[in-house]
Parts: structure tokens; sequence; C-alpha cells
């Protein structure tokens, strides 16, 4: 129906991804303010079993076609836009992941409609759908009203809990047809599994993680004497890993690893929202930052505001004397 409100369903590898429920719950939220029904949208190639998970919204409509087996941004934004055009629906929640990235920036460009990105909440303020986004890297909030439809909003991981998007209810599915007027241009071919890192960081209970802020590879060392008297591992955020200082299995955020260890320990990470959903559940966490800003202190337990590697070397040594007390 037109002026429904929508969630784009994320599937990978044949399983629904965390963060359709937590868009389902915001979306049901929205919804029902609006007085709107909310509808999912299943996008791929024998996917029609997933939808029967998404029983918070109260239809799935199913869009399945071969090209869409594998992730194509090209493809899926062919049949998304067609569905749109001839649905209308109000709003569009899709999510911001390494996943859907390419389509959910994409899309507005195609359908030459409004997109609000970042968005890490959304809700109704006199009858009109407003979004709250992060700038900057979280150091800034704006709040954005839609002024009109169809809106894209682009959704970051954790605006709500997963669990309240699972309900045990089978919704309504409608399988609509769906043709690609051009073939895309990149094709899928397989899966590159990546080699099995050297430590799981999801079951370490002491992590040390370090960010852009310990300025160089060769203040790894710092980290890793921290670690070792600690007894835990080191672990880093995105920009650490695509310098290439520490491998892919030890990257924190929701495009690399969820931890949850007892006490997490972040020096020079700033926390980006990415980031910050994936170690934000750790039992302690401690953040060292010289800027008195920066978006990680938002959920530290504990904030320090100086340089990691002047600091570093200091609380190692401080461990270091209380476990040899401890021995002792």
């Amino acid at each position: 129906m037109a002026g429904d409100i929508w969630v784009l369903a994320e599937q990978w590898r044949g399983q629904v991804s965390e963060i359709t429920y937590e868009m389902l719950a915001l979306g049901r939220e929205v919804a029902d303010r609006l007085g709107r029904r909310l509808q999912a949208v299943l996008i791929g190639h024998e996917v029609k079993g997933l939808a029967k998970t998404l029983g918070l919204a109260d239809g799935v409509l199913c869009a399945d076609h071969p090209a869409l087996a594998g992730p194509s941004a090209e493809a899926s934004g062919q049949v998304l836009g067609q569905l749109i055009r001839s649905r209308g629906p109000m709003a569009i929640l899709a999510p911001l992941t390494n996943v859907t990235w390419d389509l959910t920036t994409s899309l507005p460009a195609q359908l030459q409609a409004p997109f609000i990105s970042f968005c890490k909440d959304a809700q109704v303020q006199d009858g009109r759908l407003q979004a709250r986004c992060v700038l900057y890297g979280g150091k800034m909030e704006a709040t954005v009203t839609a002024a009109g439809g169809p809106t894209v909003l682009g959704i970051l991981p954790g605006a709500r809990p997963a669990e309240k998007g699972r309900v045990e209810r089978t919704p309504s599915i409608e399988e609509v047809a769906v043709a690609l007027p051009e073939a895309p241009r990149a094709v899928f071919k397989n899966y590159i599994e990546p080699e099995a890192g050297d430590v799981d960081i999801t079951r370490q209970e002491v992590l040390v993680c370090v960010g852009r802020g310990i300025q160089s590879q060769d203040n790894l060392a710092l980290a890793e004497a921290l670690a070792q008297a600690l007894g835990g591992a080191v672990c880093g955020s995105r920009p650490v890993i695509d310098q290439g200082w520490l491998s892919l299995s030890r990257q924190v955020g929701k495009s690399g690893a969820i931890v949850k260890p007892r006490l997490y320990l972040a020096a020079g990470i700033s926390g980006a929202p990415e980031h910050i959903e994936g170690m934000k559940n750790a039992g302690l966490i401690i953040a060292v930052n010289t800027d008195p800003q920066a978006p990680i202190f938002n959920v530290a337990h504990y904030g320090i505001v100086a340089d990691a590697m002047d600091l570093l070397p200091l609380i190692t040594e401080e461990v270091r004397k209380a476990t040899s007390r401890k021995v002792s």
C-alpha cells in the first residue's frame, strides 16, 4: 500500500542479519505512531523461507531472481527501485552495513529521492518523520525532518535491540515478480573465506584495543606489553586494520568482531558508531584519548584524557607491580 513504512531485510549467506530485526523494532514504532503498515522487503534468490522470521512486520514483499543469489548492489537496486516506484512507500529503512552499504547509498540517487544517512534513531513529531543522525564520527548529532516520500533512511547498527524485532508470528508473504532491464555489470563469483586468526578475540576476557591514536605500528609493542601483563590480547579499530598493523581477525566493530570481555581498554580510539557497536557490552570499558569530546567517553565507565603512548607504559608497570606482589 502507498504510504507504508518499509524495512529492507538484509540477508547474508542464507541468514537474516541482526540489523534487520533492529530495524523491524524501530520501524514498528514509527509505523504505529503514524498509523501506517509496516512492510518488510526481502530480496534474494530462494529466500522465501526466511520471510517467516520477519513476523513483526504486517507483511513481507519477497522478490526472487537468480541474479540476486549473491550480493549485487546494482541488481538489488534495480529490483528495489521497481518496487518503490510501483508501491510508493512513505519511507524505507535500510541498513548501513558492509553488505548493503552500496545499495543504501545508491538507491536514493537512482530514485532522486531524499536520503537521510547515519541514522541512530527515528521518531514521529507532529505527524512527521524525524531522524536523529550522527556526524563527524559521532562527535555531532543532527535531527532531520523528512520533507516527503519516499525517503530513504540509512540506519546504523544498534538503533534498537534485535530481540525486540523477533516475534513468534508468521507474517503474510507476497511474492512479487521482478525483471532486470539491464544485466548487472558486476557479477558475483564466489566467497573467499578468511584465514583463521591466531587469536579469537571474541573469547578473550581482557582486550587492549588500539586505534589511529597510537600513531605508528611500532607503538603496538606498548599495547602488547600491557595485554600480556593483564593476561589478555591486543585488537584494533578499523583504521588500524586497514593500515595492515593487525590482521583482520583482530578487528572490533560491526564490520569485524562483536566482543564482550570483562575488561576493554580502548587506547587512541575516537569511538565511531560502527566500533562502539562491537564493544559496548563489555563488562568494564576504560578509554584513553587526547580529545575530551571523543565519543568513546560516552560509553566508557572510566575515561582518561591523555596520550595513550605516555599512559600505557605507566599502566603496564603498575599492573606488573601488583602481579608481583600477589605472587610473593
